[in-house]
């Protein structure tokens, strides 16, 4: 693990113990009556959705290392204000922004680490089989292929309890580009016809692109893999 990983760990162990100090701050009036909590979750969520913003105007400019730092102070705004649905998209995007580095093993522990620990302690189990996903794309790109697979196989079997024909069709595409880099192209082929099948059953064309880009990379790769046996 990465020195920043364990940095980042770090500080969001501290925002635990900070947000908990926060929620206990409280004023006593003169006469011993009841406290009068401080109100600042207003503002600091209005900050964390101001640094949210931020973030993403600079992502789509391509300035992620800015962005990363912006998503990491919404975070941190958020997870004090014990906003877990927003922390949890924030914890995202500092992911996506390392992968967007080509930092994967930073991504990688950000995902496992903080992004789903906290789907698994709000029991988001849509947030928790999006990460699975997520999982699956930063081992792909990290050519750790065995990982890559088992998380896109989890994202299907939780898209299937959960009924999300998308999210089940996405797993499947994912197992297709892995079977692809694995040069698995029989199987490859097998599961894309049952992607396509699915979407077609759904009546959706969400899909038609990845499929049609996914089944000429497998011609491709077959045709030069005859030729070299040749």
């Amino acid at each position: 693990m990465t020195k920043i990983v364990l940095a980042l760990i770090g500080l969001f162990a501290s925002l635990q113990l900070q947000a908990q100090n926060i929620d206990r701050t409280e004023i006593q009036e003169p006469n011993g009556g009841s406290a009068i909590n401080i109100a600042v979750s207003k503002f600091d969520l209005e900050d964390g959705n101001s640094f949210f913003e931020e973030a993403e105007d600079l992502e789509r400019k391509g300035d992620y290392n800015e962005a990363l730092t912006l998503f990491g102070k919404a975070a941190f705004e958020y997870n004090s204000v014990k906003n877990f649905n927003r922390y949890g998209q924030a914890i995202i995007k500092m992911s996506s922004m390392h992968y967007q580095l080509g930092r994967f093993t930073d991504a990688e522990q950000i995902l496992l680490n903080v992004a789903l620990k906290n789907y698994s302690k709000t029991g988001n189990r849509a947030g928790i089989m999006n990460t699975y996903s997520l999982l699956g794309k930063v081992y792909l790109a990290n050519t750790k292929y065995t990982q890559s697979m088992w998380f896109y196989t989890q994202q299907g079997i939780l898209a299937k309890q959960l009924k999300s024909n998308n999210a089940y069709i996405e797993s499947i595409l994912g197992i297709v580009q892995v079977k692809i880099k694995k040069k698995d192209f029989t199987l490859a082929l097998r599961d894309l016809k049952s992607a396509e099948w699915l979407a077609n059953s759904i009546k959706t064309s969400q899909y038609k692109t990845q499929i049609k880009d996914a089944r000429e990379m497998i011609a491709s790769k077959t045709t030069a893999k005859k030729a070299n046996q040749s």
